[in-house]
């Protein structure tokens, strides 16, 4: 999507774009070509404008010729320590250690350490997790789940008005399918009574271990024996028509299922504002389609209700969105139309983002073509399909148990907590605590391991799942970032003791504390760039160079014993600074800091 307008608090390329912008403006060029970034060779700039080359082509002029004369107008400013020029253009950046202090001083002042809001905040649903209903959760839900709930924090603290929707398969015909099952089973219970209405037990007659074990018998015997298929398709149509029997049977499946999966996704600290399933918008469906069919924006196809949704431009064969079959039943792609109508006439929803596997674009380009085609969004809804990637196995094929089925997402919330746990014996962490405090470490080291070792890569991309790699307090990891964090919450409770404090940040006299601030500098663009591109990878890359460049400062600038007050002062301060980016960051990767180890 086109980027929002960002009501920025401060930030340090803003600020140089501006100052480079003005000069190419003055010398008759557009001043797009002044965009200042961060330098990617260190050892030549701090930032690099490369405005010139780009520009030299529609100006008819040399580019070199160009970026001196911009170099000549931007060199008297009192910001800038260093500037030269590289290659056909490039300009190299290095800001004066007093301006930079200035700038990291009003980022650590300020509640939102820099980073902006959004102008319009919107009204936003992220639809993420999808789980059927009686079905258990898998590894394949993972990646749904913590990459939404990142996306939805971070438009969240972007300023938008964010409903997170769980979005249940709960309506379908596995219900009708379990519902045979277990008339079959159990045929003396009331449900299934035809001339009953009610009232039913409040008990439900089968927990979820028992639709568990249900589910794939049923599903099998649908595929297998007509006769029941038969049988499962007319108990859909009766639950969906409304027969009080099934309805009730119905809600008990759902009530039970939905508990189960709250304990898992509590677990991995994933919150939804909704329990919404297709079953939400049954009602809307038939008037939808009737009012589709009345408007001539649907055709027959072999006696099925269709949308046609192709486009001339298309390089491929897009079919058309099928709306009801021939026996008159809805499929996936018609609650998903129903869906949307509803969460733009109910929710007032702007945009909405579903994260869900890529391998189900087709099926998201089909459905917003025909919310387009047929009115029901408007041109000022936003529709995303943000898809994600699969989690694999060692074979670089979705993880699977021995038994070649998908792997429990319980199974490997507990594997991972297992490991975390170990993990912290064998470094000597979190020793001699109290039980229940070191279970509570364990669990959030695990899932440290768990998010970051999905969220560091993009969310379109696949990863090996590498327990023993992903718990480690070395590298890349979890782990290490909780490690780093609660080194500093040690640092800065010692320095309290002490009665030390944080003072205003003064010029760095040393690398290490130089590139610090520097690092502190980015979140603004960082952010921007991930709320933009629903990409929470850019986040985590950013906060392991945090962290890294804090352990290198930390080598060298020994806060605690510093004798110049000053200075100690304006370390204590980076220290703070440095603790609340790592909160604030890992709070929106859905990360959770423990107070010690």
């Amino acid at each position: 999507m086109s980027s929002p307008i960002i009501l920025s608090t401060m930030s340090l390329l803003n600020d140089l774009s501006g100052l480079f912008g003005d000069a190419f403006a003055s010398i008759g060029l557009d001043r797009a070509f002044g965009e200042v970034s961060f330098s990617q060779r260190p050892d030549l700039g701090q930032f690099q404008c490369n405005g010139a080359l780009p520009a030299a082509k529609p100006a008819g002029r040399n580019p070199r010729q160009i970026a001196q004369e911009v170099l000549d107008l931007v060199s008297g400013d009192e910001r800038i320590a260093e500037l030269s020029l590289a290659g056909p253009g490039f300009i190299n950046i290095t800001l004066t250690d007093e301006f930079l202090a200035i700038e990291l001083d009003a980022l650590a002042h300020d509640p939102r350490l820099g980073v902006g809001k959004v102008a319009e905040p919107l009204s936003v649903v992220v639809d993420y997790g999808g789980p059927n209903v009686a079905k258990e959760m898998h590894v394949g839900h993972l990646r749904p789940a913590i990459i939404g709930e990142s996306i939805k924090r971070i438009l969240r603290f972007e300023g938008h008005h964010v409903t997170g929707d769980v979005h249940l398969g709960d309506w379908g015909t596995p219900m009708g399918q379990l519902i045979v099952e277990l008339s079959e089973r159990t045929p003396e219970l009331p449900y299934f009574d035809p001339s009953a209405t009610g009232p039913y037990p409040a008990e439900s007659p089968v927990s979820v271990a028992d639709l568990q074990l249900m589910y794939p018998i049923a599903s099998r015997r649908a595929k297998d024996d007509a006769s029941f298929a038969e049988a499962a398709r007319q108990a859909t149509v009766e639950l969906q028509d409304g027969r009080p029997g099934y309805r009730a049977l119905w809600q008990h499946f759902r009530r039970v299922s939905i508990d189960a999966m709250r304990d898992v996704y509590e677990d991995l600290g994933v919150h939804f504002d909704l329990w919404n399933g297709e079953s939400t918008v049954h009602d809307r469906i038939q008037p939808m389609i009737d009012r589709l069919v009345g408007a001539g924006l649907t055709r027959l196809s072999d006696g099925a209700i269709v949308v046609d949704v192709a486009d001339e431009a298309d390089s491929k064969e897009i079919p058309p969105l099928l709306l009801a079959k021939t026996d008159g039943a809805y499929l996936y792609g018609t609650s998903d139309l129903a869906t949307i109508e509803e969460r733009i006439e109910d929710l007032g929803a702007r945009i909405m983002v579903y994260v869900v596997d890529v391998r189900q674009s087709l099926h998201f380009e089909q459905v917003f073509r025909a919310s387009r085609l047929t009115g029901i969004a408007g041109p000022r809804v936003v529709l995303e399909h943000d898809g994600n990637g699969t989690v694999n196995g060692p074979d670089g094929k979705p993880f699977k148990t021995r038994d070649g089925d998908l792997l429990r997402l319980a199974d490997l919330v507990a594997m991972v907590i297992a490991r975390a746990q170990e993990r912290l014996d064998e470094n000597q962490l979190a020793t001699g605590y109290p039980e229940d405090e070191r279970d509570r470490i364990a669990h959030l080291v695990g899932m440290s391991a768990l998010k970051f070792g999905d969220l560091h890569n993009h969310r379109t991309s696949n990863y090996m799942f590498d327990i023993d790699r992903f718990t480690s307090f070395e590298g890349k990891t979890g782990p290490y970032l909780l490690y780093g964090a609660v080194r500093i919450k040690s640092i800065l409770r010692e320095a309290a003791e002490r009665g030390l404090h944080g003072g205003p940040i003064v010029a760095a006299d040393r690398d290490p504390e130089r590139n610090l601030m520097l690092r502190l500098a980015r979140l603004p663009e960082i952010f921007e760039r991930a709320a933009e591109h629903r990409a929470p990878n850019h986040l985590a890359e950013y906060i392991y160079e945090l962290v890294a460049d804090f352990n290198r400062f930390y080598e060298v600038c020994h806060i605690l014993s510093e004798p110049d007050v000053a200075r100690q002062g304006s370390w204590l301060t980076l220290v703070q600074t440095t603790l609340r980016q790592l909160e604030l960051v890992l709070d929106l990767l859905g990360i959770e800091i423990p107070e010690r180890m």
